[in-house]
């Protein structure tokens, strides 16, 4: 028996006062879908998910629901004008019995209903509309980016809700991982073209350059055709005009063909180059800190940052993230311990809140204005690395079009926003790069070229991101926080952190038994250790752990035989690392010995 689908659209066409966004667009939504929309910044994602509800109308065609069917859309920049909280937002249009519905999607999302709208974020804003969309059970579910701004508790609460739902959901979203879990169909937007593939997105990307492949290779044997009838007509047309019009209005129409090719478009020509080098060692914490009130952030934390690092901070918001990424950089001063920062540091930051933008300023003056890209008395250039560029040349680097340059900041979308920060980041030296969650609102190609930057990156990388794909593909480090001050450190990134952490809860469990049976005993069998030295040796373990999982790590990447005359520059910073942490692995292993030697000592 057919199934009556939840949404139709038919002949859909839509111009925003230029080229046509979609042109005879037909697109339909079953029951159960679950759909991964997905396509380049720019490309009409968004645009197409307000056609679907309703909030966009369209220029020609139509759109059909079925009677009864509820269509639920939970969009980027939600209005919560004329509500006073975001709990009165979120409950508007509930029954009284299904009150509790918001209470449980709140707690499974963190956000507060009390929070007056008028003060919170744009992050608290989108968790109310969130939860109001998941407690109105519409039959389909248009999701514009739900994870941006959700911590990764959050997220994979999110993620099993909608694994459990019946009703069907199209889904935008960057974070691969996301995507990966709960899509079983992809709609690829592409120069205007909708595509639709009966896979996940884990099937996305060889699809995607498959039909790209087909593409280039139709266009050369177009490009063959046209020349070989061109020398054709240039040779002999005088001779047979009358006989062989019809072949050369066939060469017409094959040129014809070649210029409604839409091209595509390339990828960003983002470049990231390092500074000067720091010294080897960047950041060396010890016993570090940090209290707010009754708010613990860090209590007796230890870490050693060195050249090359790639360090992930994980854990909820609010938990303190930033404040101990500040704290590494020397910007706020911890209340117990110390935070000894290298020689020649050079950061350069990527803030979450985009404040470094003004929404009112055009993509020209925020460039040109900006005192680190200032060219004094050119006003039409900008300064990048020490080289002057015109600055539309530069924002076409970053997939900006002429005609962008002077609108306002505020037009871009989120992902547009996102390239440009990166444009004033990047036309800076810097050997220590800040990224707070870089990766909100980026398209599948600009991360993937992200995460090439940053592992060709001859500096130092500290990231926020609640991306697990992102974090997986780019850290050597994560330091995991779970607040009441534990922040614990853990060798490579999402997964391996997880796998570590399945590893050691068992033990911490055995080991926190132990210390209760053993009271006050416990604390004076090692009599010969200060109270940081004997911390330092409760951290030492973990840390020689990870120096070993870094070494492994680098010596199986480097066990490629064609690595050092395929990749030579990589080779010789795989060998560097590698040399540091053997020295930082026998360093560690002596201080151990050490302290477990005072330890005995009666």
């Amino acid at each position: 028996m057919a199934r009556i689908p939840l949404l139709q659209m038919n002949g859909i066409s839509l111009t925003f006062g230029g080229d046509p966004i979609f042109d005879n667009l037909d697109l339909v939504v079953q029951p159960g879908d679950r759909v991964a929309l997905v396509g380049r910044n720019g490309s009409g994602k968004s645009t197409l998910m307000k056609v679907m509800g309703g909030l966009v109308e369209a220029d020609a065609g139509d759109i059909v629901i079925p009677t009864g069917v509820t269509v639920g859309y939970m969009e980027q920049d939600p209005d919560l004008s004329g509500y006073e909280t975001l709990g009165e937002f979120a409950t508007d249009g509930l029954e009284p019995g299904e009150l509790y519905k918001v209470e449980r999607a709140g707690e499974g999302l963190k956000f507060d209903p009390d929070r007056l709208v008028s003060t919170a974020s744009g992050g608290e804003r989108r968790r109310a509309a969130l939860a109001r969309l998941m407690a109105q059970e519409p039959e389909l579910m248009l999701l514009d980016e739900p994870t941006n701004h959700l911590d990764i508790e959050a997220i994979r609460w999110l993620e099993n809700e909608l694994k459990s739902t019946r009703a069907a959901f199209v889904l935008i979203s960057h974070d691969r991982a996301f995507l990966r879990e709960l899509t079983r169909a992809t709609l690829w937007i592409d120069r205007g073209m909708v595509r639709r593939q009966e896979k996940g997105f884990d099937g996305f990307e060889a699809w995607r350059d498959k039909i790209w492949d087909e593409e280039d290779t139709s266009r050369h044997k177009l490009n063959r055709k046209i020349k070989s009838e061109a020398r054709w007509a240039v040779e002999g047309i005088s001779a047979r005009r009358k006989r062989n019009q019809g072949r050369v209005r066939a060469l017409q129409d094959l040129r014809a063909e070649r210029s409604s090719m839409i091209k595509r478009q390339g990828t960003a020509a983002m470049d990231l180059q390092a500074g000067p080098k720091s010294g080897k060692k960047v950041m060396d914490a010890k016993g570090v800190s940090k209290g707010f009130g009754v708010k613990q952030i860090v209590s007796n934390f230890d870490i050693t940052i060195q050249r090359g690092d790639r360090v992930a901070f994980v854990g909820p918001n609010g938990v303190g993230k930033t404040t101990l990424l500040k704290m590494l950089l020397g910007q706020i001063a911890p209340d117990e311990g110390t935070i000894a920062l290298g020689t020649n540091l050079i950061p350069a930051v990527f803030d979450q809140t985009r404040s470094q933008l003004d929404p009112d300023m055009s993509l020209w003056d925020s460039l040109t204005g900006d005192p680190d890209m200032r060219v004094s008395g050119k006003a039409d250039q900008v300064m990048v690395r020490g080289n002057p560029k015109h600055v539309v040349g530069y924002l076409k680097e970053f997939l900006f079009d002429e005609g962008q340059a002077r609108a306002p900041v505020r037009s871009l979308s989120g992902g547009e926003k996102a390239r440009l920060l990166l444009a004033k980041l990047m036309a800076r030296e810097s050997n220590v790069l800040v990224l707070d969650e870089p990766t909100n609102d980026l398209d599948v190609e600009t991360l993937d070229l992200l995460q090439e930057l940053l592992d060709d990156y001859d500096g130092t990388v500290l990231l926020v991101s609640h991306d697990r794909d992102f974090l997986d593909r780019v850290v050597t480090t994560t330091i995991a926080m779970e607040g009441d001050g534990q922040a614990t450190v853990y060798a490579g990134g999402w997964s391996s952190y997880q796998t570590q952490r399945q590893i050691d809860e068992p033990k911490a469990v055995e080991k926190s038994k132990s210390k209760k049976a053993k009271g006050k005993q416990e604390k004076s069998v090692k009599t010969g250790l200060s109270y940081t030295e004997q911390h330092r040796l409760e951290q030492l373990p973990a840390i020689i752990d990870r120096l070993t999982a870094e070494i492994t790590k680098l010596e199986e990447f480097m066990a490629d035989p064609d690595l050092f005359t395929k990749e030579p520059l990589k080779f010789q910073k795989a060998t560097d690392a590698l040399v540091e942490r053997h020295t930082a692995l026998s360093n560690a292993e002596d201080e151990w010995l050490m302290l477990e030697e005072k330890a005995a000592e009666t």
